[in-house]
């Protein structure tokens, strides 16, 4: 287990937290609005619904200054749990506290394909709430950092010209750009080269001692291992391991070893 922190400020308090996803089917017209409208009125739950516990009663604490990794198999709960602790899903019992508002980077986060790079840049800073001036300052660092214009202006080209690769930076490099009270980050360093990597794992360290607190969800140990501390093993909806992360990736990497 994690220390208990004594002393040091907590960011997010995870208690006892359960996630149930419910799946509708279809089939027989039940996927309908207008089945939906007459199950409504006459208060008939619907035959075709089923439910996934997605996350299954897992408790935690994060601390100002830490980098937490997030490890387990595919379906283990990892984006479902930063997705909860960002309040974009709701629990089905338990409770989530932050201390600031959670920022959460995923490979998924909305940008506006028809526009341009430059243009998402600067609408991406001001829904952070950074000033114009602020955008004006801190542009060029933010396409410098990306890469993006390494082999052309790609920065004044539409969004949907780029790579996911490319377009994953620019998500990075545009959330980076801001201090976060807690930053979530959902496989962002999976894509790029190495040089992008080491500039990301970098600006990671830099925001830990800035402000608040990292997670970082990656199938890529080697980035847990080089930009978090401490881990915490999701495995099946639960808490497996949480602690120093040498101990408890390398536990991940014999469990995961032993399945094949």
């Amino acid at each position: 287990m994690a220390e208990e922190g004594r002393g040091r400020i907590p960011t997010v308090i995870v208690d006892d937290v359960h996630i149930v996803y419910k799946i509708y089917g279809t089939g027989a017209g039940r996927g309908s609005a207008t089945s939906a409208l007459s199950r409504m009125v006459r208060r008939k739950a619907s035959p075709a619904i089923s439910e996934v516990h997605a996350v299954r009663g897992i408790s935690f604490i994060a601390y100002k200054g830490e980098a937490i990794g997030l490890i387990g198999s595919n379906g283990s709960g990892k984006s479902t749990t930063l997705s909860a602790v960002a309040g974009l899903l709701p629990t089905a019992s338990g409770a989530i506290y932050t201390d600031g508002q959670p920022s959460l980077l995923g490979v998924n986060a909305a940008m506006m394909n028809d526009l341009t790079g430059e243009r998402n840049v600067v609408l991406g800073c001001l829904a952070m709430g950074m000033s114009y001036a602020d955008v004006r300052e801190k542009y060029q660092d933010i396409v410098d950092f990306s890469g993006i214009n390494e082999r052309g202006d790609f920065v004044s080209l539409p969004m949907r010209t780029y790579s996911s690769g490319m377009a994953s930076r620019l998500r990075f490099s545009i959330a980076a750009a801001k201090t976060h009270d807690v930053l979530l980050i959902d496989e962002a360093l999976s894509t790029g080269d190495s040089a992008f990597q080491r500039r990301s794992e970098q600006r990671i360290k830099e925001l830990r001692e800035s402000a608040g607190t990292v997670f970082l969800v990656s199938h890529n140990n080697n980035s847990i291992r080089d930009t978090c501390e401490r881990t915490i093993w999701l495995e099946a909806g639960v808490i497996r391991a949480d602690g120093p992360t040498e101990e408890i990736v390398a536990e991940y990497e014999t469990y995961m070893k032993d399945r094949r």
